[in-house]
């Protein structure tokens, strides 16, 4: 767990409002997230609408078992705000800690114990120290892992960050303790030229421990601190919120890589057991690619639409390239009838003139009034024909040889049975292809009449949660439905219009993986996108 303290000896610079939004923007990146308030006034439950009489134990009754051995735990005292934020609050009985402590052996080490047992339970923790050096402060900057001081660009904020500073120092010799410090300039106002020129000295003489992060002077902040509600809950697109959420991404950048774990390889092997699993699905198509070489298949029967409704010509890839075929095999359809695929096409027993309808699926043409009689035992060669076919007369040049016999015969021979045709291989997709389509219509986004269908799969997730321009980004507002197999489902009615949108899964936000419509946001990541037609 990494302890992060907001710390600062001078008062009125927004330590509290720093350290409930914050936390609560640490959580909403989907880390465990734990507040602690160590200030007697109480203020952190007061800004997260925690009422101050339902409280009845404290972080006061925490410290205080360290001392008198009789333990409370840590989950006795916290109230959940959000699904991934808990707060530890304080009374005004926390005030009576210190003279309690007095001269006790190891009095700064009660919070840091108290952490350390409790370590696996979060990946945060925000303490929130009161504005004063006392045991409370010692306790809570021992215990911290960075110590964030907030500073107002006024008048006197500079000396206080001095003294603030000195006070660390003193204390990371005698903890041996050498806590990251970093200065965050809050509630800064840049139409004025006093809180131009002080972040221009702060940058100029602490130029290594300034955030890059700069907290505006915001209305909504104060608006949603009087509501009881943080940041990211009372107005999450406000330039108040992305502020916060910048610097929430800024402390998170510095956490490690992790190293792969059983959970991610067990992830691994689900993905390559799902592949396998839509590979099958290709199975019928690989076959028939692979029929077409064996046997000749028969041409498809066009379906006619019902008369009340409409036909339409047939739609074709503007950009598709032609598909070759033996001079002997080059027809002509009309525009009006449904396109044939080249591959299925039965070859013709003769060479023919170009027509506009589909030749007969059988592999001998029934005798007609106009067909020649069937050949007779002793039949001489034949000459040229010259009936004509469908009402276009055929050539010498054109006509097909008879079938070897007695000089005299004119009987034309039995057409042979249709060569097969190869199936060129660029029209059959690879297995991947197949997959990749088939991923293609499963999940992702799409349109169905007037609604909006969100799906994705993540077995490994409990709960999913979509945020967007479609509702305010707050994705409480929009929990997506599971389905099995680790699959979750939301449906939106949507008016026309462009929306950009991400996923919430467990917490932790990300595009669709499985929407290519993507577009880099003002924080460097990417926001899914959705077109709706109608």
């Amino acid at each position: 767990m990494r302890t992060i303290t907001i710390a600062n000896q001078k008062g009125g610079c927004g330590k509290t409002t720093v350290a409930i939004n914050l936390s609560a923007s640490i959580a909403r990146e989907g880390r465990r997230t734990l507040l602690i308030d160590l200030d007697p006034q109480g203020h952190c439950a007061l800004g997260m609408a925690v009422p101050d009489e339902q409280i009845d134990l404290s972080i006061y009754e925490c410290l205080m078992s360290l001392i008198e051995g009789e333990p409370v735990e840590l989950s006795r005292i916290t109230w959940q705000i959000t699904p991934n934020l808990d707060l530890a609050p304080s009374r005004s009985n926390l005030a009576g800690l210190e003279p309690r402590l007095g001269e006790r052996e190891n009095a700064d080490r009660l919070l840091s114990d108290l952490l350390e047992a409790n370590a696996g339970a979060y990946d945060y923790c925000v303490i929130d120290c009161p504005p004063h050096l006392g045991a409370l402060m010692k306790n809570g900057l021992h215990a911290a892992n960075d110590i964030v001081i907030p500073v107002d660009t006024g008048f006197f904020s500079l000396h206080g960050l001095t003294q603030q500073l000195a006070t660390i120092e003193m204390l990371s010799e005698r903890f041996q303790h050498n806590p990251s410090v970093r200065v965050l300039p809050n509630q800064y106002d840049v139409r004025t030229k006093l809180g131009r020129e002080i972040l221009a000295e702060l940058r100029k003489r602490f130029e290594h421990v300034v955030f890059e992060t700069i907290v505006n002077f915001n209305t909504k902040l104060k608006e949603g601190a009087s509501y009881g509600q943080p940041i990211t809950e009372f107005a999450p697109t406000s330039s108040g919120a992305r502020d916060f959420q910048k610097l929430a991404r800024e402390i998170l950048s510095s956490e490690p890589l992790a190293a792969p774990t059983a959970d991610i390889l067990q992830h691994v092997e689900r993905l390559a057991a799902d592949a396998e699993r839509l590979l099958a699905t290709t199975t019928t198509l690989v076959g028939n690619r692979d029929a077409t070489t064996t046997a000749p298949v028969q041409a498809p029967v066009p379906v006619m639409p019902p008369a009340d409704v409409p036909s339409y010509p047939a739609v074709t890839e503007p950009n598709s390239a032609p598909v070759s075929a033996p001079a002997a095999l080059q027809t002509t359809v009309s525009p009006v009838q449904p396109p044939f695929d080249l591959g299925r096409l039965e070859p013709a027993a003769a060479a023919v003139a170009t027509v506009a309808t589909p030749k007969p699926t059988a592999p001998t043409a029934k005798p007609t009034n106009d067909s020649p009689a069937p050949p007779r035992p002793a039949a001489q060669p034949s000459t040229p024909r010259t009936t004509p076919v469908n009402g276009v007369p055929a050539s010498p040049s054109a006509a097909t040889p008879a079938a070897a016999g007695p000089a005299g015969s004119t009987t034309p021979a039995p057409p042979r049975p249709p060569a097969p045709m190869q199936t060129p291989p660029a029209s059959q997709p690879t297995p991947h292809e197949a997959i990749e389509r088939k991923i293609e219509q499963i999940y992702g986004v799409r349109q169905q009449g007037e609604i909006a269908i969100f799906r994705a799969r993540h077995p490994e997730a409990s709960e999913m949660q979509l945020a967007g321009d479609f509702n305010d980004w707050m994705p409480h507002t929009t929990p997506m439905r599971r389905l099995p197999e680790g699959e979750f489902e939301a449906r939106l009615r949507l008016p026309k219009g462009r929306y950009r949108y991400r996923l919430v899964i467990d917490g932790r936000w990300s595009h669709d993986l499985n929407n290519p419509e993507v577009e880099r946001n003002e924080y460097g990541e990417l926001n899914s996108i959705v077109e709706v037609a109608t």
